[in-house]
């Protein structure tokens, strides 16, 4: 079962939030549009990640698409930060949207919290885009687990 669970392919994105002057980002892959009207996506957050605390109903993130080459942003953003670490330090970043935007990523989604559930040992975010853009001509990065019982 471990092994054909994990050949369900995902994407690689970094989710950023920011809440007051504080903001962070983290690395996701359990992420899938699932509505065209209103345009909104499924994110799947691990159960007890301090940033889950600013992702409640209505809080604004973006999402980050990832080009195929970026293995850089998966070293940066896989070891993950705590709330006051300087996630962003060395990269480039726009500030002026709803969270820091990586200006070398692919693409990048704005999106509001619409509804959030318990499912296991993650909990699954609902974002209705309010924004995107394409930012480059590459493609998203894909990712496939060995095992679909841890990362």
């Amino acid at each position: 079962m471990a092994g054909a669970l994990g050949r369900i392919p995902s994407g690689l994105f970094v989710l950023t939030a920011r809440r007051g002057e504080a903001e962070t980002g983290m690395l996701v892959s359990w992420v899938q549009q699932c509505s065209f009207q209103p345009p909104r996506l499924s994110v799947a957050l691990q159960s007890g990640r301090p940033v889950g605390d600013w992702l409640t109903e209505g809080a604004c993130f973006a999402l980050n698409i990832l080009d195929d080459t970026q293995t850089d942003m998966i070293v940066h953003f896989g070891k993950g930060f705590d709330l006051g670490d300087p996630a962003f330090a060395g990269l480039e970043v726009d500030r002026a949207a709803v969270a820091p935007i990586l200006t070398e990523a692919l693409a990048f989604l704005e999106c509001r919290v619409v509804a959030r559930w318990p499912a296991g040992d993650h909990d699954l975010l609902i974002g209705e885009v309010q924004a995107g853009r394409l930012l480059g001509d590459g493609h998203p990065m894909v990712h496939v687990r060995k095992s679909g019982l841890h990362y």
